[in-house]
This record gives C-alpha cells, structure tokens and sequence, in this order.
C-alpha cells in the first residue's frame, strides 16, 4: 500500500458533525479545530503571550502540530477562563443557593495499578484514577470544576470523567441506584450513607511538561476506536512491508525468524594486559541469573570489577551531527526471536551483523530529534560514560529509522495525536536504555524486557534493541484504555500563571513535584525531543543543583503555584496535595507554601499505590505509602490578605469555631475511635498563631489562655474539641466502640519528647526510672542539628514530681486509687499514699502549668539571647528556644532578629521546623516589603 492511499479509510468514517465548544456549533469535528486553530496561531505572534511564564520552548508551528484547540494547547490555553465561565452558567444550581459542606475525606485510599487505563502508558510518578475519583465524589457534584495543576498523564481528567461511568464508579465499591445517587455500602453491599449522584465534571488539567500534557490529552479525549484501529492496521501493514527485512534473522534450518530483540553488552578493558572484556560473557554468571561482583580475566586470569575496569571508546562519524564523535563501545551478543509461536535464542551471525552494518547506513525518513543532552542530575551518567551527548545517540540505527517512519504516517493521519500517544507509550521500550530482565532470562521465565531504571536516563551496560514494529503493534492496543466519552481541558505551563477567573473552581486535587525526587525535565527529554516541544526549566519546581535551584527556590515556586490556587479555589472548598517524599525538610516546604498561600491544613492521610517503585521498593528511607494533605480556602472574613484589617476583627473563638467545623469528624475503624491529633488543642493553638502569623499580626492570646477558653466555649471529648453540633455525632460513635486508638508519636526532638511524655504521664504517673527505660526506647534519632536534652531536663522543664511534702496531687491520686486495691480510699495525705506517690512525675494541672511554662519561657529566652549575642554559626541550637526568641521578636516586630538568626544556624534546622520556617518566610517578606 503506498502512501496515497494509506489514510482512504477516511471515506468510510461517519462525519463527525455537527459539534458545540464553547456555546457555538460547529459542522464537524474538524471544523471546530481549525477554527480554533487559526485563532491561537494569531495568538502564538503576541509578544507577551509568548513571554507568560512557564511558556514552552518551541516553534509556533511545533506547538500547533500538538495541539487541539481549544481543548488542548501545548502552550498557555488562552481559552481557560472561557471554559470555566461557561461551565458555572451551565449549572442548574447556583452557589447562592446550595449550601456547601464537605469534612474533609481521611480514609486511607488504597488502588492498584494493574489497570489498562493505568498502564496505556507510563510516567515518573501517577496516581490510580480510581483513587482520585474517591476524592472527586466525595468533594463535588455533576457539572463542578476540577483543577489539577501538576497533572503528568491527566489522571484527574481520567477519573473526573468516569464519575458519570456507572461502571467505573461501582467498580470503587459505592452501589448506584437508579436515579443515579451514589452510596457507601456496609460489610453486607447493602447502601449506607449518600456520597455524591452520578455524573461527569468538568476538569482542567495543567502541567509544565509538554510531554505530560500530550500524554494527558490523548488520556482525556475520546478514542474514535473503529477508525483508529484501521489506521493502526494499514500503517504497521505498510511498515512490516517496507522495514521488515531490518528485524529478521535465519533459524537454524534457514527459515525466517522475527527478531524481538538483540541483546547488546558495553566492552571493556583489562587494566593488567589491555584484553577487550564482553560484559555479558564474563560479569554475568549465566546459572544463577545476575551480575558477579568479581570475575576473571578471558586472557590473564586479572581480578576485574566494574569499577576497575576501563571502558572502551570507539570514534565513529555521527552523520547527523556532521562529526566525529567518542562513544562507549558496544556489541551484539545475543538475538531473541521467534520462528511461528516457538522463541529461541542465536549468537548474532554473519547476516546479522550485515544487517546490522546495513541499517546503521540508512537516513532517516522523517527529522529526528538531534538536540544536545542538557547538563542535568540525570544526565551525567549517559553523557560522561557512554558518550551520549545528543538525543539521536539514544537510539540504534534502525529503531532511529523505524521511529522516524511511523512518526511521518502518524503526522499524515488524522488521528495523528493518537498515533504520536502510542508512540510515547512504546518509546520507553525502543531506545538503548531498555533493559533486560537478568534473572527472567536466564531462569527461562517470561517478562525479559525490563523498561528504563525509573526517573532516571541511566544507561545499563546491558541494554535491549527491541523490535519497533512489533512494540508499537502490542502498545496500539488502546480500546480498552482512553475511555472518557467528553474531552478534558489540557494547558501547558507554570501552575502559578493559570488564567482562570477568580473564586470561580470547585475542588482540586494536585501530585506536585517534591524536591529533588524527579527531575522531570531532565527525564522527559528524549520525549521531548521527538515532539519539538520543550519544557521550561525556569519556573520548574524542584531542587536542582545543575539549575541552582536550592530548598528555598523551589518552596518560593511551589508558594506561587499555590498561591494562585488559593486565588482560583471558591471559599469553603478544598485542596487535595499528595507528597511523596522522606525528607522533613521538603515536607515542611510544602506546608509552608501551603499556608503562606492562605490554605489551612486540615488533615494528613495515606495514599497506597499498592506498588512501590524502584527508589521505594529498595531504599531503605523511601516512602512506602503517599500521604495526602487535605486543606481548604477559609470563608470569607477568614480570607489570607495581609494588607487587610479585618484580621484584627476576627476572634480566636470565631477562627476556632470555624476551623473545627472543616476538621475530620472521629471515624470508627477495627472497633475503635480513631484519634484526631487535628482536634488536640496544642494543635489547635499552632493553627490560631499560623492564622495571625500569617496575615501579619500578633497573636492574640498565649497558649495556656487559649486552653482554658477553648475548655469553656467547646466540647471536649477525649483529648479531643468539638462544637456543639459535632459532638452529638461523636457520642454517638464513642457508645458503640471499645476504645479510643492513641497516636503513636515519632520522638525525635524537644518538642515530640514532650508529647511523648505527656500522653505517657496523663493517665500514668511514673518515677524516673519507670520513665527512662521507656523513653530510650521510643528515640528514633535525635535530630543531628538540634540540641539533644537529657531526659531529667526535659522532665523538670515540663512536668511536676511529687516530693511527699504536701497532699498527694489528685492526678497522681486518682491513678493510685483506681489502679490499686490497697490504695482505694485512702485520704489524700494518708502516709501509705504518700510513700506510693513519692517522686511520681506527672501532668500539672493549668494553674501550675502556667508557673511551670513562665519558669520554661525565661530558661528558653535565656538560651536565646546567647544566639543573639554569637558571632560563629551555632551548631547545635534548641528549637524550642528559637521558637521562643522568634515568637518573642515577631511581637515586638524585630523581624531582623529573626533573619540574623536564622543565618547563624544550619539551613537543616530551620528547612525541618515548620514553626521556625513560618516566622522566617514571614519577616522576610515583611522586611522585604519595608525596604521595597
């Protein structure tokens, strides 16, 4: 079949129109895309459109070759604000109207990935659709706006789309019935609790990757199945005939194979008498199925290792760079291929490696990417190792020219973002970084070729050239996998430039970035390239030290995507973050652009993909489940405007009041009541000084003030406080349940040691020695830059002994008396009590607690002023004591103290504190603003 002719199926294709985008009606699908087309291309000569931030690198023509418009843009899509304007008039309730309220959703989500949606095509880092549209039911209704401003792939679009798939929704577990309300269902299936009704809502999904927006378009627009799959057939027809002949192989009675893959290895040199060394014949041991960590010599018996062994450089002439370039040295080794249903293996012959010779002189039909590798975490290792300085060199020459091929069909097709997706999808497995599954192979099991090491650009010194053809045949199987029936709206650039109108989205779910985890620029490079898009690494989140980009940059950027969130998100409604990261340092930077952008963080619960990636199946400190921060927009008159007085108007009774109503309600879970350290009053007081804090004023009450008022104006039900309408609902739960589960504290520092010990002492008073034995127990790594207390400090500092002076005091009375028989009745000064109670540590009640914190402020202050009056770096500060001397120097508005400090201690201390790092970012930006 030649080309001509290849795409005469569009004759048999049904017409598309007439459509509707927008409020206006178009006669065809294609129609409407040139329409819009013509308009953005106008669009694309505007100097400051070009100039947003986050605007992708790339020529006009290449991001009009991408896109969809207006649904999807590789670009800023202009049409944003028009899509959501036209979404709210569409709505058949107005907000005015419907009274919202939704407590936020804190049961631990748990999705596999073993999905065809889900694997159709792979990325750094995805969440299950399924488990984001728990979130979307429980947050939205049919017709609400959804916004996802760090999409990847467009997971969010996926799952808001298939809100309104009956199918998908009870797939969750949730029983439909007729009119479309959606229920829970008890331990029997039968429906419990209504959760939301049945039906699509409309998403806007954003990314600052052009190779994730181009993923996430052709996830959320629908799939014209019948066309597409007779597309696919012709072209791979055309392809088999025309490039067959580079992936076939002769059997060993001269009949054809077909090549699945060769296996090619590095080569090395030994260091004692300059003998090339196969890779695969001597590191790997073909019995057991891995790579040897010593062996031997072929010609002089040396003791070799990888690490003292020289790799071999060859100097070859890269036609499309028009130079003579070093590369790492590699060779064929071994063919898979298959001979009908039956696979064998062969030593590459004579004809293949002819063939081999052959490809390696043909040209490419279609442009390939040749642009130079950028200097990067990722890219070091291809680029200093195996010379690998430019795009094309991650490719053998016939999967080059295989490649380029069916990216010139797919261009010439009309459903060529389909073709272009599938290619993205089997690109993973047909560049040199694939790998072979070491022990699958020599074991004879299945499942042999291994995808690239995940997040990485790592070249393996074993690496697969798998067959095009066949890949993309198995990868262009996509009827069962892009299902959304409407398309979802897809921009490229920063999350902190959306053009979206005030007030106006409904709810949010967002995978940002997290530090230095992926560096997703860097990795999606070779994607890129093939594309003629580019990301813009300047607004791209993440630490990075080839960028410059330290700790403080990327909490910077992510304030500025959050803070246009925050201007977006309607008031009440809320935020969801997952964070996949182990270090406290970016976490803090997450809570901190959180609420420097005006959220308030209401609840932390855990996400479990139910599959580890490679970092976490095998680092020890990796994050095994990702937690999920749910936070919200506060109501208005609760709003985050520094500039405003209102703030000042707003009692801590009526920011409580209004908090605890957006807190998770006490869940019942295995017969006990799950602990809401949200509802814990220290908790509570963090959040009144972030409040104040934030908006540039002094907090208005101390702590101990604030407890007893908060045990006056609200319920208090075990350790937990309530208002009045919630704590009828939590007696309710609390007369059915055995216990109340405590929380398990993770002791690493002066403050969590405090915790520790009083819920240890609360119900328990306990002599020295009782405590000490505990207490070892629980460390878990005292913080290296924080000042480790002993444990008689941390004791005399927070907590009272009784020293058998006076009357047994009624906490540790009550213990005594409850727990010991011979100590029932006794009188409160009775000489056998007296002797049990003496040098009990226990919890003071207010009155003394309020000597004992003056008498702990003066000591913390004193610590203080030494670090004021240090000339050096302090090594080892007290974060209580910062805490203090900050919370001290904001009262009196000395932001400066706080900045001089902060610059005497290690970043560590203030990056892990999330405290600290408020009153830091703070004054900075008040400084900033005073000397602006």
């Amino acid at each position: 079949m030649n080309q001509e002719n290849l795409f005469d199926i569009e004759s048999d294709k049904k017409p598309s129109g007439p459509v509707e985008c927008l409020g206006m009606t178009f006669e065809s699908d294609e129609a409407r895309r040139a329409h819009y087309t013509d308009l953005l291309r106008k669009k694309l000569k505007d100097p400051e459109f070009r100039a947003l931030e986050g605007f992708p690198i790339g020529t006009d023509e290449a991001i009009l070759e991408l896109s969809d418009p207006p649904y999807y843009t590789a670009c800023p899509n202009p049409w944003l604000s028009d899509f959501v304007k036209h979404w709210e008039s569409q709505k058949v309730t107005s907000d005015a109207v419907y009274l919202y309220h939704r407590e936020p959703y804190t049961a631990d989500v748990s999705e596999g990935k073993n999905d065809p949606i889900y694997n159709a095509h792979s990325y750094h880092t995805k969440v299950p659709h399924k488990a984001v549209m728990r979130y979307i039911l429980h947050y939205t209704e049919p017709g609400d706006s959804v916004l996802d401003g760090f999409c990847g792939t467009g997971m969010t679009g996926v799952a808001a789309n298939l809100c309104g798939d009956r199918s998908a929704v009870e797939s969750l577990g949730y029983f439909v019935d007729e009119s479309g309300d959606i229920y829970k269902v008890d331990e029997y299936k039968n429906p419990t609790s209504k959760i939301s009704k049945l039906g699509q809502r409309n998403v806007i999904v954003n990314d600052l990757s052009p190779a994730a927006t181009f993923i996430a378009s052709n996830y959320n627009s629908p799939l014209e199945a019948d066309s597409y799959e007779l597309e696919v057939e012709n072209i791979l027809g055309e392809l088999e005939h025309e490039l067959s002949w580079m992936y076939k192989t002769k059997h060993d009675d001269g009949s054809d194979g077909v090549i699945n893959y060769t296996i090619w290895s590095d080569v090395f040199e030994c260091p004692e008498c300059s003998e090339e060394v196969f890779f695969w014949d001597n590191a790997l041991d073909h019995t057991k199925g891995k790579v040897k960590n010593d062996f031997n010599c072929p010609k002089c018996h040396s003791v070799l290792n990888k690490k003292n062994m020289v790799r071999v450089y060859e100097q070859v002439f890269d036609e499309l760079q028009g130079a003579v370039i070093k590369t790492a040295k590699q060779k064929p080794v071994l063919i898979n291929y298959s001979v009908g249903n039956k696979r064998f293996t062969k030593i590459p012959d004579t004809n293949d490696l002819e063939v081999i010779d052959k490809s390696f002189k043909l040209e490419p039909l279609y442009p390939v990417p040749t642009d130079e590798l950028q200097d990067g975490v990722n890219t070091r290792q291809p680029k200093n190792s195996h010379g690998m300085s430019h795009i094309h060199h991650f490719y053998t020459k016939r999967n080059l020219y295989a490649l380029s091929r069916w990216l010139e069909f797919s261009n010439n097709s009309p459903q060529k973002n389909k073709l272009k997706f599938v290619f993205t999808s089997a690109h993973q497995y047909l560049n040199r970084l694939c790998r072979l599954h070491v022990g699958n192979h020599f074991s004879k099991k299945g499942g042999t070729v291994d995808k690239p090491l995940e997040r990485t650009l790592y070249m393996p010194s074993i690496s697969l050239e798998v067959n095009v053809i066949s890949r993309i045949k198995l990868r262009a199987r996509l009827r069962k996998s892009l299902l959304v029936s409407k398309p979802s709206v897809v921009t490229t650039g920063s999350a902190a430039r959306l053009a979206i109108p005030d007030n106006s989205i409904d709810y949010m779910f967002y995978d940002p970035p997290f530090g230095a985890n992926i560096n997703y620029s860097e990795v999606n490079a070779l994607w890129e390239g093939w594309l003629k898009v580019k990301t813009n690494t300047i607004d791209e989140a993440i630490v990075n030290e080839t960028q410059k980009k330290q700790l403080d940059d990327y909490r910077v950027l992510m304030k500025a995507a959050f803070a246009n969130a925050y201007r977006v998100l309607k008031p009440g409604r809320w935020l969801t973050v997952e964070f996949s990261n182990t270090k406290a340092a970016v976490w803090n930077s997450i809570q901190s652009a959180l609420t420097e952008a005006g959220f308030v963080v209401s609840s932390v619960s855990a996400l479990d993909k139910k599959k580890g990636s490679h970092k976490a199946m095998t680092s020890p400190t990796a994050v095994k489940q990702d937690l999920v921060i749910t936070a919200y927009k506060p109501l208005e008159g609760f709003a985050h405007d520094k500039a405003s007085k209102h703030v000042e108007n707003v009692s801590v009774w009526e920011f409580i009041g209004n908090h605890l109503r957006f807190l998770p309600a006490a869940r019942v879970k295995d017969n006990e009541i799950v602990f809401v350290p949200e509802r814990d009053p220290r908790i509570l007081f963090d959040q009144v000084v972030t409040f104040y804090i934030q908006r540039g004023h002094e907090v208005p009450i101390s702590s101990l003030d604030f407890q007893t008022g908060l045990a006056q104006k609200f319920y208090e039900r075990d350790g937990m406080y309530f208002t009045a309408e919630q704590v009828a609902d939590y007696d309710r739960k609390r007369a059915v349940v055995s216990r109340v589960q405590q929380i398990s504290i993770f002791v690493d520092d002066e403050s969590s040691a405090i915790e520790w010990m009083r819920q240890e002492l609360k119900d328990k008073p306990k002599t020295y020695s009782e405590i000490h034995p505990l207490f070892l127990n629980e460390l878990s790594g005292w913080k290296k830059n924080e000042l480790e207390l002993e444990l008689s400090t941390l004791l005399e500092q927070n907590f009272l002994k009784y020293d058998g002076e006076d009357d047994v005091p009624s906490q540790i009375h009550t213990y005594l008396s409850t727990n010991f028989k011979d100590m029932r009745g006794l009188d409160k000064s009775d000489s056998k009590l007296v002797e049990k109670a003496k040098d009990r540590w226990y919890v003071p009640d207010p009155n003394k607690a309020a000597d004992l914190e003056k008498i702990r402020l003066r000591a913390l202050l004193k610590e203080f002023e030494t670090y004021k009056e240090a000339k050096k770096k302090i090594k080892q500060p007290r974060a209580e004591a910062l805490r203090a001397g900050f919370n001290t120097a904001w009262e009196a508005q000395d932001f400066q103290t706080i900045l001089d400090i902060s610059a005497k201690i290690p970043p560590a201390v203030l990056q892990e504190d999330e405290k600290l790092l408020m009153f830091y970012d703070n004054a900075l930006t008040l400084t900033s603003t005073e000397d602006w």
